[in-house]
């Protein structure tokens, strides 16, 4: 995937004491990036953005 797809979604707190966030995407950026529910994300920081990318293949063994 090398298009890019930019979106403003909302953090929300678990209130558990993890220091997690959860984020809620939207049905138009699960669609961009061609995931569903139980897709497996790679998140980076890359230069004050957030970027995620599909991880093919994550449950498949060499």
């Amino acid at each position: 995937m090398s298009e890019s797809f930019r979106a403003i979604v909302k953090c929300q707190h678990p209130g558990d004491g993890s220091g997690d966030v959860i984020i809620d995407l939207p049905p138009d950026v699960l669609a961009a990036l061609n995931v569903s529910l139980g897709d497996l994300l790679s998140i980076e920081l890359v230069e004050g953005s957030i970027v995620m990318k599909p991880i093919r293949n994550a449950h498949t063994k060499p």
